[in-house]
């Protein structure tokens, strides 16, 4: 694997994939306050959040479960000083589907969690990381 950064102005980069694939970062707004992308700290909860709902969904569908979305929202805490690593993290997934089965889900959020996330278990290393779940029936 491997991306390149480059800097656009101030604090602003973007970062490109081997594939091709690009996104704006920036570490602070510039001065008249606009903001062109996500900090990299914000770039990693981005990829936690995606790494985890794919491994949920795909665990889920293994299970025979009608999933038709999955929504992650990932709240994180910081240290005050530097380095300002991630001290907690928390995923919380909203699975809807038709007649899902909460043991199913919360099966394939543990999975996930402690064996095949590995943006979120390379964090856990450094931060306390917990998950939460709840269901939501598809709306017809």
């Amino acid at each position: 694997m491997r991306i390149t950064s480059k800097r656009l102005d101030n604090l602003c980069f973007v970062g490109t994939t081997e594939a091709g694939h690009s996104v704006v970062m920036e570490g602070s707004a510039v001065e008249d306050g606009v903001k062109r992308g996500p900090s990299p700290m914000e770039m990693l909860l981005l990829g936690v959040a995606g790494c985890s709902s794919i491994d949920v969904v795909m665990i889920a569908q293994k299970q025979r479960q009608d999933v038709t979305d999955c929504q992650a929202t990932v709240t994180a805490e910081r240290a005050d000083e530097a380095p300002r690593v991630f001290t907690e993290i928390h995923i919380h997934f909203k699975v809807f589907g038709r007649n899902l089965k909460e043991a199913a889900i919360a099966k394939a959020v543990e999975l996930s969690a402690e064996k095949y996330c590995s943006a979120s278990i390379m964090l856990g290393k450094a931060a306390k990381i917990s998950h939460s779940f709840e269901l939501a029936e598809a709306q017809t």
